[in-house]
């Protein structure tokens, strides 16, 4: 179960991404915070308990909401937008490597 429930603003576009391999949508102008907490319930595991963890600031500032796109680069969730497309790595699901 996602660990955010939309409530309003659900007329925006559909933006299709994937989530650990998991086709997921998003909205247009979603955060990638969002889109993930929107799909899923965390944003990814620590590296250092391994307990999930799901950003602490929202604003860019604590380090805490990095992820990784297929293709290597790493990205604070909170302050960049979900893109078409997308592949997010979050490291969240087994077998699933930030």
């Amino acid at each position: 179960m996602p660990l955010l429930q939309r409530v309003a603003e659900t007329s925006r576009r559909a933006v299709p991404f994937v989530l650990d391999g998991r086709p997921c949508e998003a909205l247009e102008g979603d955060t990638i915070l969002t889109a993930l907490l929107t799909n899923g319930e965390q944003l990814r595991r620590s590296e250092f308990s391994g307990q999930p963890r799901a950003g602490f600031c929202l604003m860019g500032a604590c380090q805490d909401c990095w992820v990784r796109l297929e293709d290597g680069r790493r990205l604070r969730a909170c302050s960049n937008f979900i893109e078409p497309g997308m592949h997010v790595v979050t490291g969240a699901q087994p077998g699933a490597q930030p």
